[in-house]
């Protein structure tokens, strides 16, 4: 393969199109704030855990499906809307055969 060519692709001249995008790319990849040296992301981070915001789904407990806390703030709104039309609940599980 003596005939290939070599190709040089590195910019060291500014030009319009680079920095235009350099700018969208800063905002298009944004900083991932996640790391192991004070925030390393798993079940128990702050933005992980059901804590009344949006962003956390999670307990922070293994296996923890029938926690009612569990779930962003919207989430548990609509839970609570789903258990007032259904007359199954914690008290009275399904299958309830004795109605």
């Amino acid at each position: 393969m003596a005939n290939e060519l070599t190709l040089d692709l590195s910019q060291d001249v500014p030009n319009a199109l680079t920095a235009i995008a350099d700018q969208e790319r800063a905002k298009l990849i944004p900083k991932n704030d996640y790391n192991k040296v004070g925030n390393e992301y798993s079940s128990v981070n702050r933005d992980a855990v059901a804590d009344g915001d949006n962003k956390g789904r999670g307990t922070g407990v293994f296996l923890d499906v029938y926690n009612q806390a569990a779930g962003d703030k919207v989430d548990i709104v609509e839970r609570q809307n789903e258990i007032k039309i259904n007359k199954f609940n914690s008290a009275k599980p399904y299958p309830n055969f004795q109605l």
